[in-house]
């Protein structure tokens, strides 16, 4: 089946889409929504790179790489944060307009995400509540429903448990409000189960559709049971490049969850970390120590040592100048970037700024490390290996298994 994702960032756009990677599919990640090649693969998925944007530009984007990649048969998954950040809500509005229905499922409960009566939850723990929205600087209540109606849209929220557990009570009921006119319905869910079921359900409504979710509903849509997951797991679409060079770390995430995976990858892979002081990033070359801590990075690197390269915090750090800090971290490293064999990078701004300044426009999706951690290679250019992750996402081990995997003959 054909697909086309279409993401907010980066890592968004890349754990999405493995979902939909299997031994008999193509799939493509590329950074030009608006340009560039016109792919040929199975699965598109489009990093459109709005989550910083205001919601008009924010919206408007989506619907051009609809315009750009949609049609000819394809269906339409649009990726959202399983946190809700991001202009997700003003997205899935103005998507709607052009593609019909939309079935709301952010639910990623294989990462612990989960949704309940509209609401998300972050291992049981409502998502208002947790360290990933105060980072973040948002406020109000994790209500799907209320704030997609607050975009304008006739949203209803639909339980998956109870009579709904059967699959053809829950198609009906799904075709039911789309003929009463109803343009979102929010599905709760809180297992992968509750997430296949949905999926089996809403495959085929006989009503133009598209689905809003995270990487759990990406699989579940593209895979029916446990042993074509399986395969998705081990076996990808694009055999892994050789590649030599050592294997540089990216860690621009404030999440603590980042914080422990690169603390476990320098303690047992003995990788060198680097934390540069945001005041550096802030000033750029003109900085007095720029040149200094350029040579932390690339020194080790051009000795072919790994290097796990971090963005320090101080008083005036803030989440807001996330994309700025990130495309200076990318500026400092990339003179020497010719010499890294394989990325890891966490945190979709982070991992676009680096392959923005490298040159690398697209990537093609290889397997699954563990959930929402994909292995990629490169598209043009020199072969490299790529690893992509959010940052408040993936087992504390996440970054070591990367780590490994890029790393592998």
């Amino acid at each position: 089946m054909s697909w086309l994702v279409i993401a907010d960032d980066l890592s968004g756009a890349a754990d999405c889409a493995i979902g939909f990677t299997s031994p008999s599919t193509s799939t493509v990640v590329t950074l030009d929504a608006h340009a560039g090649p016109a792919f040929q693969a199975d699965v598109i998925a489009a990093d459109v790179d709005s989550r910083r944007q205001d919601p008009a530009t924010a919206a408007a984007r989506n619907v051009a790489a609809w315009n750009r990649f949609g049609g000819a048969g394809r269906r339409l998954y649009k990726k959202i944060d399983s946190t809700l950040r991001g202009n997700w809500a003003a997205e899935t509005a103005a998507l709607q307009r052009v593609a019909g229905l939309a079935i709301v499922a952010p639910a990623f409960p294989d990462a612990g995400r989960t949704l309940r009566d509209g609401c998300v939850y972050v291992h049981d723990e409502p998502l208002e509540t947790t360290d990933i929205w105060r980072l973040e600087g948002l406020a109000g209540r994790a209500d799907v429903t209320a704030l997609l109606a607050a975009q304008g849209l006739r949203a209803e929220r639909l339980e998956t448990g109870g009579a709904m557990r059967c699959a053809d009570a829950l198609r009906d009921r799904l075709a039911a409000l789309a003929r009463q006119g109803v343009q979102a319905v929010i599905c709760d869910a809180q297992t992968q189960d509750d997430l296949d079921r949905l999926a089996a359900a809403s495959a085929d409504l006989g009503v133009p559709a598209f689905w809003v979710g995270s990487g759990g509903m990406a699989r579940a849509l593209s895979a029916g049971d446990a042993h074509t997951r399986a395969a998705q797991a081990s076996h990808g679409n694009a055999p892994l490049p050789p590649v030599r060079g050592p294997v540089l770390t990216l860690v621009g995430s404030l999440s603590g969850v980042s914080a422990r995976q690169a603390a476990c990858l320098c303690e047992r892979g003995q990788v060198e970390s680097v934390v540069i002081p945001p005041q550096v990033l802030r000033a750029g070359p003109a900085h007095a120590d720029w040149a200094r801590w350029q040579d932390r990075v690339a020194l080790p690197l051009l000795a072919g040592h790994d290097v796990l390269a971090g963005i320090g915090r101080d008083e005036h750090f803030s989440a807001d100048e996330g994309p700025r800090l990130s495309a200076a971290l990318a500026s400092l490293i990339a003179p020497h970037f010719h010499c890294v064999g394989s990325l890891i990078a966490t945190g979709g701004e982070t991992a676009r700024a680096m392959l923005e300044a490298a040159g690398i426009r697209a990537l093609a999706l290889v397997r699954e490390i563990e959930p929402g951690v994909p292995l990629s290679k490169t598209l043009g250019g020199p072969a490299r290996r790529v690893v992509t992750k959010a940052g408040a996402f993936g087992s504390e081990a996440a970054l070591w298994l990367a780590w490994q995997a890029v790393r592998e003959a």
